[in-house]
């Protein structure tokens, strides 16, 4: 038998399509415009003329050196995590002392505790260690408010493994860390993944830290560098879109490559 077609649902889902389509397309279709042009014939308009001279601006000016920086400070804080949130997630999974679930549950409270809470010591703190304006000065207390996220996905990961695995491994004389390297580790890349992700996210779209951390132009981040778009006589939109739009490609490829590990890994954070 046939099914009859589903009129409201049809329509509802041409509602929610225009609803996220359009915003996109004024996104797009403005990075192809001069000032002019969009300033008389608005925003949903199609070019005049469509033209790259916003991206080659953006690239040529200072927005290109930020990019720069914020790539630097990203991959700074994926190094950290990386370095320090799978040993320690295994120490917390494999070790039963006491020891290290106080070091569990500290990491946990740390979930509770907002980067505006501790803004002010923390200048305090990077202006002392003579951290204030350079760019690793943005990345430690960025990692630092990464651990606590991706310590709870990776532990939650690798309480998935299976302990007979353990067993048969232990069995065959292999250490503690044998076992990481070659078991735990190939059997939580979906969890690596997803804290690969969300650092790279947190350090990528961050703020405040490069807001109060750092002064200078040579260390301005691209959260910062879209101010730069707004002056005394107005604001240029395009070459605003155009630095959106140039700062969205990393995070898009991140996600297009990684997304499928990405939810197999927040998918485990509940554990067994």
């Amino acid at each position: 038998m046939r099914r009859r077609p589903n009129i409201l649902a049809g329509f509802g889902s041409l509602v929610w399509l225009v609803l996220v389509g359009l915003p996109l397309y004024v996104l797009l279709i403005a990075t192809f415009r001069t000032r002019s042009d969009y300033s008389t014939e608005g925003p949903l308009s199609l070019p005049r003329q469509w033209t790259l001279q916003n991206y080659l601006t953006d690239l040529s000016s200072g927005f290109g050196r930020d990019f720069l920086n914020t790539l630097t400070v990203t991959a700074g804080v994926v190094a950290i995590v990386l370095l320090v949130v799978p040993p320690l997630s295994y120490a917390i999974v494999r070790a039963r002392g006491r020891v290290t679930g106080w070091v569990f549950r500290l990491f946990l409270l740390g979930l509770a505790i907002p980067a505006q809470a501790v803004i002010v010591p923390m200048f305090f703190v990077i202006s002392k260690t003579g951290l204030y304006d350079h760019l690793l000065g943005v990345i430690l207390p960025t990692a630092a408010f990464c651990l606590p996220v991706c310590t709870l996905v990776l532990t939650g990961s690798m309480r998935d493994i299976s302990p007979e695995l353990y067993e048969a491994m232990a069995m065959d004389g292999a250490s503690p860390a044998r076992m990481f390297r070659q078991l735990v580790i190939p059997l939580s890349k979906g969890g690596l993944s997803s804290i690969t992700v969300f650092a790279a996210l947190q350090a990528w779209n961050g703020f405040l830290f490069p807001l109060i951390l750092t002064q200078s132009e040579s260390t301005k981040l691209i959260t910062l560098g879209l101010y730069d778009f707004q002056t005394e006589h107005g604001v240029d939109v395009p070459g605003l879109l155009s630095a959106v739009v140039l700062s969205m490609l990393p995070v898009f490829v991140v996600y297009l490559f990684a997304r499928r590990a990405l939810v197999q890994g927040l998918t485990g954070v509940g554990g067994k």
